[in-house]
């Protein structure tokens, strides 16, 4: 039971100047602008100089899961303060962790200097207590955060005024999930799309501007891990829920139920995000392994398993078992990482495995949830892997072929028996802005 688990912490999962870029994009929220995790900037370097990347500045901060996101020169992140003022040791499957607050920081990109800061009370009774998990999303003049025990709120992004907030657990009355909200909140026109839990409100869209609940939609015994997705598919948009029970096709208009496939989650373990290419939906999880839909284009939307689905162990599986790292589909093959940390090239119409790697990862041996966040720029790669590397590198069908690596940041969080960066870093203004549980660096990429 103890092995099992160690399964849940992958939920969890100075004054320089940055270079200004002639068309710089920001990181607004979780996988980016356009929450696919692409890095579309371009004069982004491909080779880290002598001596490293430039360091531009580091900021102190608290512990925390959540990545940062970066927008209209500022960088807004999460953090945790405990009571005692010293982050939460012993054993991290007991639901606890003690009274402290929450924060949101607001820091100058340029400089790495607080801007604003709002902090609220919120006593932690989760798994893997060390701090929030969601990315802030910023979107319109507003900031949208979602902290572990379902603190919801939007700010005001110029000066960290509340404008509206919810307790969802106590307005739902339902229970956190057990390690936490993780599912980083989606904007959608007017819509602030959230999981939640509960009969019938597994999924609730609010007001973006007010709060205000416009729709409810799914049952589920939790609400699960896995962030909310929209895809495009026969010029009809499709909000994918993934609960640990079913993967749920809406209409993210109403919340209409189009479609529903089963797809059971042991332990309801499932995170990675859905991927959509052509009229293929790929979905994977830990212990079951991957599935691959086949959308179907007709008046009323319905999919097809094609294959997989079927899977019930990390070490027996097909496809791609991923953890935390939501995978890239890409002209027909899957890229992802695997439960020991194995970096595989899966053909997306079979499921077959064409290669895999260790390189990214652990470098020699498997271990148990080891992980690297990948980004694609242009023809790159580039992954931050636990341990606080960064690598450049060149994915294909044909191989893995690692460019160069750099150290950003300590690993400060101890999982597994080791010490790990589980937090997914935001690159925006030709930088890289990542996080620990101590500080926040960015590290210029400009190939200026």
């Amino acid at each position: 039971m103890r092995r099992d688990l160690w399964l849940i912490l992958g939920v969890l999962l100075g004054a320089t100047l940055i270079p200004t870029a002639a068309h710089g994009d920001d990181w607004p929220q979780w996988l980016g602008p356009l929450r696919d995790g692409v890095w579309r900037e371009t004069g982004v370097l491909t080779r880290f100089p002598a001596g490293g990347p430039k360091v531009l500045w580091r900021s102190p901060i608290g512990p925390g899961y959540s990545g940062p996101a970066v927008a209209n020169g500022r960088v807004y992140v999460m953090d945790r303060v405990t009571e005692s003022g010293k982050p939460v040791s012993g054993n991290p499957f007991s639901r606890g962790g003690g009274k402290g607050s929450e924060r949101v920081l607001c820091l100058d990109a340029r400089t790495g200097k607080e801007i604003w800061k709002h902090e609220y009370e919120c006593t932690y009774r989760i798994m893997y207590p060390l701090g929030p998990r969601c990315t802030p999303t910023v979107h319109d003049g507003k900031v949208y955060t979602l902290g572990a025990m379902g603190d919801l709120f939007c700010f005001d992004a110029e000066n960290g005024k509340v404008v509206w907030s919810k307790k969802l657990t106590q307005e739902y009355k339902i229970d956190a999930p057990p390690a936490g909200y993780a599912t980083h909140p989606l904007v959608d026109g007017k819509r602030l799309i959230c999981h939640v839990g509960g009969d019938g409100t597994t999924v609730v869209a609010f007001d973006k501007d007010t709060g205000k609940e416009i729709w409810r939609s799914v049952s589920a015994v939790e609400p699960g891990y896995c962030p909310p997705v929209l895809v495009n598919h026969d010029n009809r948009r499709l909000l994918i829920i993934w609960e640990p029970e079913h993967i749920n096709a809406l209409d993210p208009e109403t919340g209409k139920i189009y479609w529903s496939q089963p797809f059971r989650c042991q332990m309801n373990m499932n995170i990675v995000a859905p991927r959509l290419e052509g009229d293929k939906l790929f979905i994977s999880a830990y212990f079951n392994g991957s599935m691959v839909l086949k959308l179907v284009a007709s008046e009323q939307p319905a999919a097809e398993v094609l294959w997989g689905g079927k899977d019930k162990s990390p070490g027996k599986n097909s496809g791609l078992n991923a953890m935390m790292c939501t995978p890239f589909v890409k002209d027909g093959y899957i890229y992802g990482i695997c439960s020991k940390g194995e970096l595989r090239c899966v053909k997306l119409e079979t499921g077959e495995r064409v290669w895999e790697t260790l390189a990214p990862t652990t470098g020699n041996r498997g271990v148990q949830w080891a992980n690297a966040f990948m980004v694609p720029n242009g023809d790159v790669w580039f992954l931050a892997n636990e341990k606080g590397e960064l690598i450049i590198a060149r994915m294909s069908p044909k191989g893995y072929e690692e460019l160069d690596r750099t150290r950003l940041l300590e690993p400060t969080h101890v999982a597994g028996g080791r010490e790990v960066v589980w937090s997914h870093p935001a690159f925006a203004n030709r930088c890289v802005f990542a996080r620990n549980d101590k500080e926040i660096v960015c590290v210029s990429l400009s190939a200026e």
